[in-house]
């Protein structure tokens, strides 16, 4: 076995050539077999220079320019690997091909004039000033691209890659294409050099195609065999390392991994890089006003940007930007709409308080009797264009005015009818007040000093506590209340200048015995007046005191009527009248 050569004595270089299926159409169906996105993913295998379209279909004119130089293969160019121990080599990647006329449909003429099979094997490559390749944009615009030739123009093949596409290719036959495989190897076995047997396309792969492909190399001195899948960027790198490490003795042997274990250790791979470029992306981009050209320069020095975009690419991180820009937008939209939403309430207070301005009117009819509210301006503004969250309005942080059309909105709906029940609701529970005080003052259980607790029973109904709290019947209770004390205490009052005689007699210091007291409560225990204060009875008593201390002492502090007292009103009267100015 040919051992790699030194290039300036340090560094392994190695020649692998790619061979598969080529051919018309008619041989190969309706796409490759996926070698040149092998041999692309592999010598330029970050995501943006990854091209999944190679066509084998050329003009007279790209065949014979210098990319293709009249030739039926491909030059990829040259990858540095490192190996083991910290050693670097040099891998120069050809993949062997078929170009086809785009005018006969034939393959085009070159200076090889073999067919596909014995010239995939040739070990001894030659083309005078051939470039590397790129992709398919290259052809024709040769300028355009980095112009880097094939070494010496010559190559001398270390070994091959044998590419079996397992995918349900369109207008293929796999067994067809097993057996063209097969008579490919024989070939290629004939050189002595090492060969691994690549399966493609295994993200679309047939289980039975990956199953005889296995069993093909089983068959064949257990060639080895690695699943890849040049788009998931799978086991790309390994099919190329396991054959350099058969060329070159001295390296251990390479380990094969099954392809749905590495694409699982790919796919943890791919999610820990977007998670941490996620990340960046949050801690970078703080408004929905930033362009991508500006924050993918900011995140460039970034390494959670650089291997992301390597793994994924820069549309799909690009993607996640304006994602993450879109959340920006929409949570300054919610923002500005809970504003919005929490300010309408108080505008509808404010403009339409009254329920039997708006209780019967259609939607339409209610927005025309707002606008023409003289403070609507105020509250509302009319905007050009609608919806309102698709405007600069939504920008405009100082103006907290309601977009008028948010009103449409479902949210906007609700709160109107929120506002209606709200109104009927305050209707509804005044009437039920009204209905309250009603009901007490006609009822005859209603007493002075007759507790809450001993009243409510007499007084409530189901209606009642439907529409309001009790702590609002005790409030409206104990105003009725009042009500009924003073104007019991004014009777009682009243009773007892009427029977003034039963104080006559009463000692100097005007301080009845409990006889006397029994006999004025005698007297007075018929009349109603006097009854109406039975739940008030100390109240009653210091009554009595009060006024027998003004028939003793007759001044206007003693008097029952308190500030409307005559003497006190006169006083003031004559004060008001005849003050000097200060």
């Amino acid at each position: 076995m040919m051992m790699a050569r030194k290039q300036d004595g340090r560094t392994p270089t190695y020649n692998v050539s790619v061979v598969g299926l080529s051919g018309t159409e008619k041989e190969k169906g309706q796409c490759g077999v996926g070698k040149s996105c092998l041999c692309n993913r592999f010598v330029r295998p970050g995501a943006d220079d990854f091209h999944l379209e190679h066509t084998s279909v050329l003009s007279t004119s790209d065949f014979g320019g210098r990319v293709v130089n009249n030739d039926h293969f491909l030059y990829w160019g040259e990858v540095a690997r490192p190996l083991e121990e910290c050693v670097e080599c040099r891998i120069h990647v050809v993949e062997q091909t078929e170009f086809i006329d785009d005018q006969t449909f034939q393959p085009h003429r070159s200076t090889a004039l073999q067919p596909y099979i014995k010239r995939a094997a040739a070990t001894k490559l030659a083309s005078a000033e051939k470039l590397m390749y790129f992709c398919t944009d290259q052809l024709g615009l040769e300028q355009d691209f980095e112009q880097k030739q094939m070494p010496d123009g010559k190559l001398p093949v270390d070994g091959f890659l044998l590419c079996v596409d397992v995918s349900r290719g369109m207008n293929r036959n796999f067994d067809e294409q097993l057996k063209f495989v097969s008579n490919l190897y024989n070939q290629l076995a004939k050189t002595k050099k090492p060969v691994v047997v690549v399966l493609t396309k295994c993200d679309e792969g047939v289980e039975r195609y990956i199953r005889d492909a296995h069993a093909f190399a089983l068959g064949k001195k257990n060639l080895q065999v690695v699943e890849t899948s040049a788009r998931s960027n799978v086991n790309v790198e390994l099919a190329f390392g396991t054959l350099v490490q058969l060329v070159d003795r001295s390296r251990g042997k390479a380990k094969i991994i099954p392809y749905f274990e590495a694409l699982k250790q790919q796919s943890q791979q791919i999610a820990a890089a977007k998670d941490k470029y996620e990340w960046l992306v949050s801690r970078v981009v703080k408004s929905h006003h930033e362009a991508w050209p500006g924050a993918s320069r900011k995140m460039q020095p970034a390494p959670e940007f650089q291997d992301y975009v390597y793994l994924e690419g820069t549309h799909k991180a690009k993607k996640l930007f304006l994602q993450h820009v879109q959340r920006l937008k929409q949570e300054h939209i919610e923002r500005r709409r809970r504003v919005y939403l929490a300010l309408l309430p108080q505008a509808l207070d404010a403009l339409v308080p009254d329920l039997d301005e708006i209780d019967r009117l259609s939607r339409a009819k209610a927005e025309k009797l707002l606008e023409a509210k003289p403070d609507f301006l105020k509250w509302f503004v009319v905007l050009e264009e609608t919806p309102w969250d698709a405007t600069s309005h939504v920008d405009d942080v100082d103006n907290e005015r309601i977009p008028f059309d948010l009103l449409e909105t479902p949210a906007g709906e609700q709160l109107y009818e929120a506002h209606l029940e709200k109104l009927r609701d305050e209707r509804k529970r005044a009437e039920m007040r009204r209905a309250f005080r009603e009901n007490l003052e006609s009822s005859p259980f209603v007493t002075p000093g007759k507790p809450w607790e001993e009243a409510r029973s007499f007084i409530m109904n189901e209606d009642f506590y439907l529409w309001l709290e009790e702590p609002v019947y005790m409030d409206i209770y104990g105003k009725h209340q009042k009500q009924l004390i003073d104007k019991a205490k004014e009777d009682f009052q009243e009773l007892l200048l009427e029977y003034s005689e039963l104080f006559y007699e009463l000692e100097l210091d005007a301080k009845p015995s409990k006889e006397k007291m029994g006999v004025i409560q005698e007297v007075l225990g018929e009349e109603q007046r006097f009854k109406a204060l039975q739940k008030l009875q100390a109240e009653r008593d210091a009554l009595i005191l009060k006024h027998i201390h003004f028939v003793y002492h007759p001044t206007k502090e003693t008097c029952p009527s308190c500030s409307s007292c005559v003497d006190a009103r006169v006083e003031q009267l004559l004060g008001s009248r005849f003050s000097r100015p200060p």
